[in-house]
């Protein structure tokens, strides 16, 4: 089968070449891009390159390597290019849109935590402590609130945070007994 003179297998091989060219733009300029596909979901880029470069390698694997020719190629191609796409979208890329997390957190969201002292906190000076969280750890300067010395591998417990150090105190930690 010929499209305008050319051969339906140099199409394809053209369409796969052009789809992996676009692909490599768009993973260098690709941010230009969000901001315009951004309130079309379907439409994201990424879907539609990976479905041209899936047509074009499914409709010339058909042409040259198995019996079915045609029309019939290029709708089984489309329909392969479908299925993958779909599975694409709903397993890696709708996914990783819900993931996108941010480890900014204000001086307000530290009080109340509890951390380890990782440097020993003088009376009167500086230390550091290690607040973990399911996002990360957080190392910040410390002072004691008390004007106490806190020892290394302590729990303490944020108090209050001014002008990026942590005032702290030593925790207590209270068992129940039922």
């Amino acid at each position: 089968m010929e499209v305008f003179g050319v051969p339906i297998e140099t199409v394809y091989l053209y369409g796969l070449i052009g789809s992996g060219a676009f692909t490599v733009l768009y993973l260098l300029f690709g941010d230009l891009l969000e901001g315009v596909f951004e309130s079309i979901q379907f439409l994201h880029p990424t879907l539609l390159f990976s479905f041209l470069t899936f047509f074009s390698a499914g409709g010339f694997l058909f042409e040259v390597y198995s019996p079915v020719h045609g029309i019939l190629a290029g709708v089984l191609s489309a329909s392969l290019a479908l299925i993958l796409v779909t599975l694409l979208n709903v397993f890696v890329l709708i996914p990783l849109r819900n993931t996108e997390e941010s480890l900014v957190y204000h001086e307000s969201d530290l009080k109340g935590r509890i951390g380890t002292v990782i440097t020993p906190i003088p009376e009167d000076g500086f230390g550091e402590i290690l607040i973990e969280s399911i996002s990360g750890r957080i190392a910040r300067t410390a002072a004691s609130f008390d004007q106490t010395e806190i020892a290394y591998g302590e729990k303490v417990l944020v108090i209050d945070s001014v002008k990026g150090v942590v005032q702290v105190k030593k925790y207590n930690e209270f068992q129940k007994y039922f």
